[in-house]
C-alpha cells in the first residue's frame, strides 16, 4: 500500500460516517484490512471507504454481516469496488432480498387479525405453537416459510 494512500482509523471513521469501534469491528470480522505502521497504528487503504459504503448499504438492505462478507470476499483487497462490482453484488443480493420481502409480506398478512389484539388465542392465533411442535426445528421463530429459513 502506498504511504500516501494510507489513512488512519480516525479519518476512515469520520469520512465513512461510522465510529472507530465499528471500523475495528468490521476488521475483526474480516470485512476490512489494515496494515500497521512503525508506531503500530492501523492504516487503511483509501478504497476502504468504498468497502465500508458497500457494507453499510448491505446492512440497510437487511443483509447479515456474513452475507456481506461473502460478497466482499469476491472483490480484490487491493482496489476499490467498481460500478461493475456493485452491479454484480446487487444481482446476487436481489433474489435473497425478494424472498425476504415475500416472507415478510406473508407474515404481515397472516397476522392481520391478531396484531394489537394481545389475546394470542390458542384456538385461532396464527403464531401459536401447540405442544411446542416447532422446537425440533431449532430456536427462534419457526413459522417462516421453510425456503426463507434455509438461507
Amino acid at each position: 500500500m502506498d504511504k500516501n494512500d494510507a489513512l488512519p482509523i480516525g479519518e476512515i471513521a469520520a469520512r465513512s460516517g461510522v465510529s472507530v469501534p465499528t471500523v475495528r469491528f468490521y476488521e475483526e470480522r474480516g470485512l476490512l484490512h489494515s496494515v500497521r505502521n512503525a508506531g503500530n497504528h492501523r492504516r487503511y487503504p483509501r478504497h476502504t471507504l468504498r468497502r465500508i459504503a458497500v457494507i453499510r448499504a448491505g446492512q440497510r438492505f437487511g443483509l447479515s454481516l456474513a452475507e456481506i462478507g461473502e460478497a466482499l470476499a469476491t472483490l480484490p483487497d487491493d482496489t476499490p469496488p467498481t460500478k461493475r462490482d456493485w452491479a454484480r453484488l446487487s444481482r446476487t443480493w436481489h433474489d435473497a432480498l425478494t424472498e425476504r420481502i415475500e416472507a415478510l409480506i406473508e407474515v404481515r398478512d397472516g397476522m392481520t387479525g391478531c396484531i394489537g389484539c394481545g389475546c394470542l388465542s390458542v384456538s385461532s392465533c396464527p403464531i401459536y405453537n401447540a405442544g411446542d411442535q416447532l422446537a425440533a426445528d431449532g430456536p427462534g421463530a419457526r413459522r417462516w416459510p421453510r425456503a426463507a429459513r434455509a438461507q
